[in-house]
């Protein structure tokens, strides 16, 4: 089966769509919870289908290194061996090479790094990160590209931007299994005009979707927002749009009112692990002395296993004792959050009311912060 993508309805720029895979559907937008390693830290891919989500993210670079993709396409690939027979997407591994390899060095050809782990020295081009995805088997894969800086400057900008596309289009070359799909990605740092130019060219590419890139990397807010509105205008409307590594729920919120369909971040397991949950009021550290003594859930209206049936004295309790229980409980709530404001937000351009449920979640956090909440 090959990948689709189509769009139900928009209700202004916002978009409800379903895209299909060879290893099941998934609705837009959606949130896709990152597995870095192959795993999404302390959530088994039972209770992650319990809370909802139907598609997952892993990275290329982490398990190039290790376990080794070819380990993993002998023991079924990806889906086979985490045991995740939904929908998986893999990213190229460009952005932990540029993030977490001190020692690097950029070519036309590709980009030579030390790892990590243990400072060998690597070779990853266009032509190898299609492989290597490719043996992973992940159904929606990613070429390589440069991670724009920030800041940059116009001149670098333009050449790692051209980059990119040259990369993008030995990627599209490279691939050979027809049923994954291959997205472009859309650099151009923080200026609009070539954001515009980089998702023309993509677009002239054809690829089967089209990727964000270079945002949330220490820019502020407004800059970012400007970016994804100067970048979707140029993205055609029958192809699903994914803003990477973005972010917090507000984020997630005005990129769906501007026609973005999927989004990935480590915020919600990150946050969970140093004990920062995530409410419809906005941010609960669990931490605080003022839920020592506290009977109540996180939140009453939320259904996750952790709101019904534990209170927040006893999860600070768990956080400051160091209970491995902990992080666990708190990263069942921060992903069932998100999972369930994208299906609110499917739900509200279904039914016609998507500014209804902008000024609703706007409105909440609001009188949460007049309150002192």
């Amino acid at each position: 089966m090959k990948f689709s993508f189509e769009l139900i309805k928009k209700d202004s720029s916002a978009r409800l769509g379903r895209a299909t895979t060879p290893h099941g559907s998934f609705t837009t937008p959606v949130f896709m919870p990152v597995g870095t390693k192959g795993s999404v830290k302390g959530i088994t891919p039972h209770e992650l289908k319990e809370m909802g989500v139907e598609i997952i993210l892993s990275n290329t670079y982490h398990l190039y290194l290790r376990p080794g993709h070819k380990l993993v396409k002998e023991l079924g690939g990806l889906h086979g061996f985490m045991n995740w027979q939904g929908p998986i997407l893999t990213d190229s591994g460009g952005f932990q090479v540029f993030s977490l390899c001190k020692l690097r060095k950029i070519t036309e050809e590709g980009v030579q790094f030390s790892s990590h782990l243990d400072g060998t020295r690597y070779a990853l081009t266009p032509e190898s990160a299609i492989e290597i995805q490719e043996a992973l088997g992940a159904d929606i894969i990613m070429p390589l590209d440069e991670c724009t800086p920030y800041p940059a400057g116009r001149e670098y900008t333009v050449e790692s931007m051209n980059l990119t596309h040259r990369w993008a289009r030995r990627c599209k070359d490279a691939k050979t299994a027809n049923g994954q799909a291959l997205f472009g990605i859309v650099q151009g740092g923080m200026y609009e005009d070539l954001r515009k130019e980089s998702a023309r060219a993509l677009v002239d590419m054809d690829f089967d979707g089209y990727s964000i890139g270079g945002l949330s990397v220490g820019e502020e807010k407004g800059l970012m927002k400007d970016m994804v509105a100067a970048t979707v205008a140029h993205l055609p409307q029958d192809k699903p749009r994914y803003l990477m590594g973005v972010g917090t729920p507000e984020d997630l919120v005005y990129a769906v009112e501007m026609g973005v369909d999927m989004f990935d971040c480590v915020m919600p397991t990150r946050n969970a692990r140093n004990g920062t949950l995530f409410t419809r009021f906005g941010k609960l550290v669990i931490k605080n002395a003022q839920y020592e003594k506290d009977p109540q859930p996180i939140d009453g209206e939320c259904g996750c296993y952790t709101c019904r049936n534990f209170s927040r004295a006893y999860l600070r309790h768990l956080f400051m004792a160091g209970e491995m229980l902990a992080p666990r409980l708190n990263t069942i709530h921060n992903l069932y959050y998100y999972t369930s404001l994208m299906r609110q937000m499917r739900q509200a351009i279904g039914d016609g009311t998507f500014d209804e449920f902008k000024k609703q979640f706007h409105g909440q956090r609001q009188e949460a912060a007049l309150l002192g909440d």
